[in-house]
């Protein structure tokens, strides 16, 4: 189990340092908007099966991400719970159809939040255990 835990934070952690790359990039452009977003969506994916594993590890099991996420906060790994349900809350709304001002306003939630993001891999990676 904590090889694949390892395995999946590394994978949170380059999703994480793509999508900080993607808000560095002048958002004027469709493409950067349409690449930030596709980043913001793995990047969600990653983090709430990150911390699946890592409650699992700890005893806890979750089955959906809102569980993950709600787990996460009673444990004390999440600052602010609510931005999180915010981020899963637009990841959906991403996933289900394309709406140019929706992925603009949702680019523009992710910026503002991504420093939160980068607290909670910063506290969640500090929990993992030692590679076996």
């Amino acid at each position: 189990m904590s090889a694949e835990l390892h395995r999946t934070f590394e994978q949170l952690r380059h999703a994480v340092e793509r999508l900080r790359e993607a808000l560095a990039q002048p958002e004027d452009n469709p493409l950067v908007v349409d690449g930030t977003i596709q980043r913001f969506e793995f990047t969600i994916e990653l983090f709430w099966k990150a911390m699946k594993r890592l409650l699992a590890y700890e005893g806890v099991e979750t089955n959906t991400p809102r569980e993950a996420l709600q787990q996460a906060y009673q444990v004390g790994w999440l600052a602010d719970e609510t931005a999180w349900l915010e981020l899963l809350r637009a990841r959906n709304q991403t996933s289900h159809a394309y709406d140019e001002v929706l992925a603009r306003r949702i680019r523009d939630q992710v910026h503002r939040q991504f420093a939160e993001m980068e607290r909670t891999f910063a506290s969640l990676a500090a929990r993992l255990p030692p590679r076996t």
